[in-house]
């Protein structure tokens, strides 16, 4: 009878040049040693056995968790969960050398095959066919549109170009080598790779560079151009949800940082690699993050805002009343958070900040934040709004090292950001103004802000008083308006706020541009006749 294609499959086996346990020490010489790999599938099982030759020790690999990385030509690290530890064992992954490259191909070839196969066993105990946990948080259309902007070498080299940013990493690591050499480092979304290779440069053992989007071709790419450190740096594209490590990292390095710190919700997977990679006594860069606020008064600013929403004023648009959506659109306009870079005169009371500390939290505390707000005003004015911005911390053994976004301080590409209210609040000097910053995160990877301030009253009496106004607005993080590039120049000391006033249509003012032209023509030869 003509075996089963299964069958014949089991029968199929793959010499190896050698099998080394990678947690078996490395002058350890009898865990290197030739091997054959063979495919099985017992009690519904499909396995990936190792056995050496010159031994009776076996490796063994459910193929429904098991993963193959690609080192070189002929060498290979296949790792799967150990599931049958009783500890809570990280992962577990053997290095595999073939002779030839093509018995590495068709090993490689078999091993798909094998793995479309344990993904569809009844009965399995892995589904691997199921939603990871970041699909199951955010939805697809965002993620979607998320890598493929990361995916594209324009969006990197803005951010490469960021020389507060870039620079401030590479002192980071260089400045502290003796947290990097020697080490194991994961880099956590690295994008073109080259927080990977500042590792490597600061001496790491080997870099796992994990990256979703297709940026990670390229990284291979760059990688591979630079030879001095190629060796060391292994690109694994997919999510730090979804994908395997043979080793555990001393190191975490990532540039997770968003607008206002927490946009586009990418710490959360840097504390989920925190919790699946990282050793316990490893190190992560950055270590803590801070959230900067303080109540700014812009007249300039206001007045744009509220003056977007004046064309749906219009009672007679081609024989249309827009006036109807004026409510609406106001509304709208003031849901924006404005990004730029904006003069630190603007700030009408000290800042305070909210620290989050990236070695401790939990996935989960990202999900709502909570801040209550309290400052004194340092002069009588309006206060428009509140202004933000955030610092990370890199708490290396050797230097500690700020990056800041801070009003004043040199330009990054994330600026600052301003919570604009529709209804501004007068204050008086000394006077208490407190409130709540309340972030919720929703499913396009960013969050819902809502923003309240208040302000208490004031001079003698205060403490038998309550709140004499409060501003309430709504903001959605996802769709900010970005103004503009540089800090506008500003007077120390604003006027105060006219009157709204009608915005005038260029229709509206007459030049009489005949008599201007003759006037301009005339004056010159008027001119020339004086000096002669």
């Amino acid at each position: 009878m003509e075996p089963s294609p299964l069958k014949k499959l089991e029968q199929l086996e793959f010499s190896l040049d050698s099998v080394t346990d990678l947690s078996s020490p490395p002058a350890s010489s009898s865990s290197s040693s030739p091997a054959v790999a063979t495919f099985s599938c017992v009690n519904g099982v499909t396995e990936l056995r190792f056995l050496q030759s010159d031994s009776t020790h076996r490796f063994t690999f459910n193929l429904a968790s098991a993963q193959l990385f690609k080192l070189g030509t002929v060498q290979f690290i296949c790792v799967s969960n150990d599931n049958n530890s009783e500890e809570k064992s990280f992962s577990r992954g053997v290095n595999i050398k073939f002779g030839s490259e093509k018995d590495s191909k068709e090993f490689c070839d078999s091993f798909e095959e094998w793995r479309k196969d344990a993904l569809v066993v009844p009965g399995s105990s892995t589904v691997s066919g199921s939603k990871s946990k970041f699909d199951d948080k955010i939805e697809a259309s965002s993620a979607k549109m998320y890598f493929h902007y990361y995916g594209q070498l324009l969006h990197q080299q803005n951010m490469l170009q960021d020389y507060v940013r870039t620079g401030t990493y590479y002192a980071a690591v260089m400045e502290n080598r003796s947290d990097f050499a020697g080490r194991v480092v994961v880099d956590v979304g690295a994008g073109s790779g080259i927080l990977s290779m500042f590792a490597a440069q600061a001496g790491a053992k080997h870099v796992y560079a994990v990256e979703a989007s297709e940026m990670a071709e390229y990284a291979r790419k760059l990688i591979a151009g630079n030879p001095s450190f190629a060796d060391r740096i292994t690109v694994i594209k997919g999510k730090v949800e979804d994908i395997e490590l043979p080793e555990k990292a001393d190191v975490l390095i990532s540039e997770p940082m968003g607008t206002l710190l927490v946009n586009e919700r990418m710490l959360e997977s840097y504390v989920i690699a925190r919790d699946r990679f990282m050793s316990p006594k490893g190190k992560m860069f950055p270590t803590v993050g801070r959230i900067h606020m303080a109540p700014f008064s812009d007249e300039f600013l206001f007045i744009e805002m509220a003056n977007k929403a004046l064309f749906w004023q219009q009672q007679n648009y081609y024989g249309v009343d827009l006036t109807p959506l004026f409510e609406s659109a106001h509304k709208g306009y003031f849901s924006q958070p404005v990004v730029d870079a904006f003069d630190p005169r603007l700030l009408v009371a000290p800042p305070m900040f909210h620290t989050i500390d990236f070695t401790q939290m939990k996935e989960e505390d990202f999900y709502e934040i909570d801040i209550p707000l309290k400052f004194t005003a340092s002069m009588c004015t309006r206060v428009h709004g509140l202004a933000c911005w955030f610092d990370v911390l890199f708490d290396g053994s050797t230097v500690q090292r700020w990056l800041t976004t801070a009003p004043g301080a040199p330009t990054t590409h994330w600026y600052q950001i301003r919570c604009v209210l529709a209804q501004p609040i007068y204050v008086m000097a000394g006077q208490e103004i407190t409130g709540r910053l309340h972030l919720i995160a929703h499913s396009a990877q960013s969050y819902t802000i809502d923003l309240t301030l208040s302000a208490k009253m004031w001079g003698p009496g205060a403490s038998q008083g309550g709140i004499l106004q409060s501003s309430t607005c709504k903001f959605d993080l996802k769709e900010p308006y970005y103004r503009m590039s540089q800090p506008q120049a500003y007077p120390v000391a604003q006027e105060p706020p006219l009157p709204p006033q009608p915005q005038l249509n260029t229709q509206d003012i007459e030049i009489q541009n005949d008599e201007f032209e003759e006037e301009l023509l005339q004056e010159p030869s008027q001119n020339a006749s004086t000096q002669l």
